[in-house]
């Protein structure tokens, strides 16, 4: 599929692009400029083509900004593996020494260019596009990204630069997504970066560096998914800037939209009460868990018996729900981190099973029949029947009973336990239902 890669310097408006092209509100938008950090890839389609767009941050130099060189480098890698490059200026502000520096990037790329002047937002502006002229990168196309004045053409002109042989790729919306989660600075990044083998997403240690949430195609060893960073999320009250709390609706909607969730806790730190939160987030959303200790190699004098403390302590603290599994990690050393990976992938298949009627009423209706639920006010219950409900989001079974408002959550926990006891249900919430007859 072809990219269209967004490059300018900061605050011209690349996110507000992005969000209108991909017609989603995936890219954070502030008045703030440097908002945007690492690449973010969205899905465009104009008159019968089908492309990627990716974002950008804002290219700038000898600024205060810490992360200037990361995001500068993540700027040449988007445009590295863009077919057409789209370079953003300000008619407000007229032509720029960093907009210079970028068009020059550009001449060198030698990558098929467009020019857009934005913030084209009354008749009057439109007069100062003219002076673009003199970046050498062609004809000015004038838009507005906050209204859509003026898209239709520039689409046009860049679905003309594209690859004629670049319009067909194989569906992937139906693909795993595996959402990274946790408190800010337990290593989330450093993990995706682990998993692909390159820094897709910029890492510091800063709590807070990573704003959007970052979706990422994994299609390596026979493996095929999406892996989503988000933004740390702390308690609510610390949330005290804007930013910050668009990043944190970022991350829980990356959890709501996500398959599975691989919970980061930091091994320096311990469980915490913002990790157990998070934990609530993801069992509220019903999604699969694989919760992930990282940080294992600060870790001094380790021992079978220290894991087995640790495994227990985490366990005991998000009870009832115990069957999930824990995973020792290392982001900076690789240390088991594609066990992550595969374990991440057989709580989705768990999350997908389908275990047949007869299979059920074979197990369940000898074992009721000899531990029955207690009976309560003189009347005793009988369960005749159980099945499996089809095209549910986790597994969801129901069992008929003759008074199912009699049968308490105790002997709902039995049936829970026995069925996972059976059939590997590890990581993935189950539903039990007790419906009359």
């Amino acid at each position: 599929m072809n990219r269209l890669a967004l490059v300018g310097r900061p605050n011209v408006g690349k996110s507000t692009l992005f969000n209108r092209l991909t017609k989603t509100r995936r890219a954070i938008v502030t008045d703030e400029a440097g908002t945007t950090r690492d690449r973010q890839y969205g899905h465009c389609e104009w008159c019968g083509r089908e492309f990627s767009v990716i974002d950008t941050g804002g290219w700038v130099l000898d600024s205060d900004d810490i992360f200037e060189g990361e995001i500068n480098r993540q700027v040449r890698l988007a445009v590295e593996e863009a077919d057409v490059v789209l370079l953003l200026v300000d008619v407000n502000e007229g032509v720029t020494r960093f907009d210079m520096e970028v068009a020059h990037l550009l001449r060198q790329s030698g990558k098929p260019c467009v020019l857009a002047v934005n913030k084209v937002d009354s008749f009057d502006r439109q007069y100062g596009a003219p002076e673009f002229y003199k970046l050498g990168l062609g004809e000015p196309f004038i838009v507005s990204a906050e209204n859509g004045l003026g898209t239709g053409d520039l689409l046009d002109e860049i679905c003309s630069r594209f690859r004629k042989d670049g319009n067909s790729d194989e569906e992937t919306e139906d693909l795993p997504r595996f959402a990274i989660v946790g408190r800010p600075n337990a290593g989330k990044s450093s993990i995706l970066n682990a998993f692909i083998g390159e820094e897709r997403t910029i890492v510091t240690d800063r709590p807070g560096t990573t704003r959007d949430s970052i979706y990422t195609r994994y299609n390596k060893f026979g493996k095929d998914f999406y892996l989503v960073d988000t933004a740390g999320i702390r308690k609510k009250a610390k949330v005290n800037e804007d930013l910050e709390y668009y990043s944190v609706v970022r991350s829980i909607r990356a959890i709501e939209n996500s398959d599975v969730c691989i919970l980061m806790l930091d091994a320096t730190r311990g469980i915490e009460a913002q990790d157990l939160n998070i934990y609530s987030l993801i069992q509220k959303n019903k999604k699969g868990l694989v919760v992930c200790v990282n940080k294992w190699d600060l870790i001094e004098e380790k021992t079978n018996r220290d894991i087995k403390a640790y495994e227990q302590a985490i366990r005991e603290r998000m009870a009832p729900f115990t069957d999930f599994p824990i995973i020792f990690t290392s982001a900076t050393t690789k240390q088991r981190i594609f066990k992550v990976m595969e374990t991440a992938l057989h709580v989705y298949e768990n999350k997908q099973r389908k275990v047949p009627t007869a299979q059920l009423n074979e197990r369940f209706l000898p074992l009721i029949e000899n531990y029955p639920p207690p009976a309560t006010k003189g009347k005793y219950i009988k369960i005749k029947y159980c099945t499996q409900l089809p095209n549910t989001q986790v597994p969801t079974f129901v069992f008929f009973a003759n008074l199912p408002q009699y049968v308490k959550e105790p002997y709902r926990r039995f049936l829970e336990n026995k069925l996972r006891g059976w059939w590997d249900f590890n990581g993935t919430p189950v539903q039990l239902f007790i419906r009359a007859k």
